[in-house]
C-alpha cells in the first residue's frame, strides 16, 4: 500500500471554493489523484511513469467531446 501526505489540489480547480477538482500527491515512484470533496474516499495510484500518459489520455477523451 502506498501512503502519500503531500496532497495538493489542482490548480484549475474553478471558482469559489475550488471544490470541483482533483488533488494529487507524489512521491517518486508513485502519483495518486482523488476527490477535493472526498478525501476519505477512494484513491487512484499510478506508478509514476504512467501518470502523464495517463493524463494526456484524459486530454484527448476530452478533447474529443
Amino acid at each position: 500500500m502506498v501512503t502519500l501526505d503531500n496532497w495538493r489540489k489542482s490548480s484549475y480547480s474553478g471558482e469559489g471554493d475550488g471544490n470541483d477538482c482533483v488533488e494529487i500527491a507524489r512521491s517518486p515512484a508513485h502519483v495518486a489523484v482523488r476527490d477535493s470533496k472526498a478525501h476519505t474516499g477512494a484513491t487512484l495510484v499510478f506508478p509514476a511513469v504512467a501518470f502523464i500518459p495517463f493524463v494526456e489520455a484524459l486530454k484527448k477523451a476530452v478533447t474529443a467531446r
